[in-house]
């Protein structure tokens, strides 16, 4: 008996497109219940946005202003990164949809604000199913221009008509994330600028966002500080810490607000280690620099060392103690109308008093401090503290007179983070200190009368750490 095998009638011949296929297209455009989705906001996101408006537009008459969503890159062939909207953008409309732009059109004593998006691909388009990035098919309903315009009460309108609009944009102060919306246009500079300087002061609703990441972030530590022993035990590593954490990040946030970094041992004197793919060492410290970033786009910026095993050996602490005066001297200095630098020369003078005491500066202390010296710096490198917000380094467009030359004022959030970074290949140092790093960051609210500290549900004392990890380190 022969066996034979027949071939469908299509074999050998060219697929066509399904976009190509009537019968397809017109069979997969029907038949589909209407899914009524609204913009998951934030209690009083709506009006704060609005109230962000107003201030901008007080701060720029005359003169129309583009801010833009911004688009994902693409990470690899047709895989794109996840998308994150540009901060002002946020601060502006608490939109998180790709490719929207926000114009705000001059008109006399102010603007009209008209946020332009793409519709979602929804049953009947063509892009509804072959949209891979944007089609409903593939990423689920989504909410439609009168559902965003309900929601943050504003026009908003589709973003092809500003295509046909643009022409009445010569002149507008158009912002970078916008560049590639308006033909011809330049970022500019005064837009960015003045962005940068009215985000600098948060106002309650950005405050209580902040709150919320930062309390999420202390829970975080928890949890991860809780996974060290297995960690170690299971030759799980750095790898596992930080995985520990942006799970919890991804679950009461929107995820990490920056690439989580996690250096045990040699690693931890590494400003930036967010590879995070070495062994958590038992006997060595571990920094962890940690951060939930809100759903709001808000994000918290926290930063302890801990020893692994639980308890700092004599060296380890001696160099805790030191970078926890100097973060004690720099937290004493935020408050209302100091210069901002204050809190960065108390500490930086800390830290180079300690050096010299240890012996390990070639000159003296008031040598080292002044601007042609900074021996200091070699093992502090970087700075110890920033403005934050909706991002980590928050306002890094404004002016140095607007930030680093500037007072400090009620509203203002910072960061404070002195540390010691002794490199395990750095020959200028005694062997009992090369590869121990060691940072405290926290988080602090300039008050009408000083300074809170929103992050100081966690230790920075040696002993309170030792505590803390005791505690949830513990066998259950």
């Amino acid at each position: 008996m022969t066996e034979t095998t027949s071939r469908p009638p299509y074999a050998g011949t060219r697929y066509p497109r399904l976009a190509d296929i009537p019968a397809f297209t017109q069979w997969i455009g029907g038949g589909w219940a209407d899914v009524q989705t609204r913009p998951d906001l934030p209690v009083g996101a709506a009006a704060a946005s609005a109230a962000h408006r107003d201030r901008l537009s007080a701060a720029l008459p005359g003169q129309s202003l583009v801010v833009a969503a911004g688009t994902a890159p693409i990470r690899n062939d047709d895989a794109a990164y996840g998308f994150r909207a540009d901060s002002s953008f946020v601060w502006l409309t608490s939109c998180q949809v790709e490719d929207a732009v926000l114009v705000m059109w001059a008109r006399d004593g102010g603007h009209d604000a008209v946020l332009y998006m793409p519709p979602p691909f929804r049953p009947g388009d063509a892009g509804f199913f072959s949209n891979a990035l944007h089609g409903e098919l593939w990423v689920g309903p989504s909410a439609g221009l009168p559902e965003w315009a309900d929601a943050l009460g504003i026009e908003v309108r589709p973003l092809a008509e500003l295509g046909t609009a643009t022409s009445r944009l010569d002149g507008a102060l158009v912002a970078r994330s916008a560049v590639a919306v308006v033909p011809g246009a330049e970022a500019s500079d005064e837009l960015e600028r003045t962005l940068s300087n009215l985000r600098m002061v948060k106002d309650a609703w950005e405050i209580g966002q902040l709150r919320e990441a930062i309390d999420a972030t202390v829970s975080g530590f928890g949890a991860t500080v809780a996974e060290i022993p297995r960690a170690i035990a299971e030759g799980l590593g750095e790898r596992w810490l930080q995985g520990t954490f942006d799970r919890h990040a991804r679950t009461l946030g929107n995820g990490p607000g920056y690439s989580t970094i996690v250096g045990s041992g040699a690693h931890a004197p590494i400003l930036h280690w967010v590879r995070c793919d070495g062994p958590v060492h038992d006997d060595a410290l571990l920094l962890l620099d940690m951060g939930v970033e809100a759903r709001s786009l808000y994000t918290a910026d926290v930063t302890r060392t801990f020893p692994a095993d639980g308890t700092f050996d004599a060296t380890q602490r001696e160099v805790h103690d030191l970078v926890e005066k100097a973060h004690r001297a720099g937290l004493a200095q935020i408050r209302p109308g100091t210069p901002y630098l204050d809190f960065h020369f108390a500490a930086m003078e800390v830290i180079a008093t300690g050096l010299h005491d240890w012996g390990l500066l070639p000159v003296s202390v008031d040598e080292a401090l002044s601007p042609q010296g900074q021996q200091h710096r070699r093992y502090l490198a970087c700075g110890i503290g920033h403005h934050l917000g909706l991002d980590v380094h928050d306002c890094s467009q404004a002016h140095y007179e607007d930030y680093m030359g500037a007072d400090l004022a009620p509203g203002v959030v910072m960061t404070v983070e002195p540390g010691l970074y002794f490199h395990a290949h750095d020959l200028t140092l005694p062997p009992e200190l090369r590869g121990i790093g060691v940072r405290l960051e926290d988080d602090i609210l300039v008050t009408e009368t000083g300074s809170e500290v929103l992050s100081d549900a966690l230790p920075i004392d040696a002993a309170g750490i030792e505590r803390w990890v005791g505690e949830r380190m513990a066998p259950r």
